[in-house]
């Protein structure tokens, strides 16, 4: 059983005006169900905190149903363990970005989905680049995110199997899960 820091990254969350959960309200949920030293980022269903013989998958699941009992919102979570948020940064096959914004990464809730993907890095997206790690895929998106054709790509593929963040908010990730817990 795995003890550590975990990520777990809410899909969908505070998009707009549907499935809105405040980030107090999260925070408590998540510590209620037996996880420790809660942490939320951002208002976009970002959560650190640290776990002790619970596994990812489980993590997850707990997270999923504890939030659709609490507010009847649902939304897919994905965890990664701490050594799977530093994997996903240190893999950054693009090095430096001008614009971080711009640089997303789709974190797949399998690591076996990566094969759907697989395909797309063979095609040409113009001034864009995809390019793929053990669980996650990299977009580079130079023109910006909304002009960019890969992440709805991508989307298509996974729908709610994988949740993207940008490349700021992968870095913060990192800070929060390296802390001592």
């Amino acid at each position: 059983m795995a003890t550590g820091k975990q990520a777990a990254l809410l899909r969908g969350i505070n998009v707009g005006k549907a499935k809105r959960i405040a980030m107090a309200e999260l925070r408590a949920l998540v510590a209620e169900i037996g996880f420790g030293d809660v942490k939320t980022l951002l208002n976009s269903g970002n959560v650190v905190y640290t776990a002790t013989d619970v596994e990812a998958d489980d993590a997850a699941a707990r997270i999923e149903g504890a939030i659709v009992a609490r507010t009847g919102v649902s939304s897919r979570v994905t965890v990664l363990t701490a050594a799977e948020v530093a994997e996903a940064i240190d893999g950054n096959p693009f090095g430096d970005v001008e614009n971080p914004s711009r640089f997303l990464v789709t974190v797949l809730r399998d690591p076996a989905d990566r094969g759907l993907l697989e395909p797309l890095t063979k095609e040409d997206w113009g001034t864009d680049s995809l390019a793929l790690g053990r669980r996650v895929a990299y977009m580079w998106c130079r023109d910006g995110v909304l002009e960019s054709r890969l992440p709805d790509a991508l989307n298509r593929l996974l729908g709610d199997r994988a949740t993207t963040r940008n490349w700021a908010t992968m870095l913060k990730l990192r800070a929060l899960t390296d802390e001592p817990g």
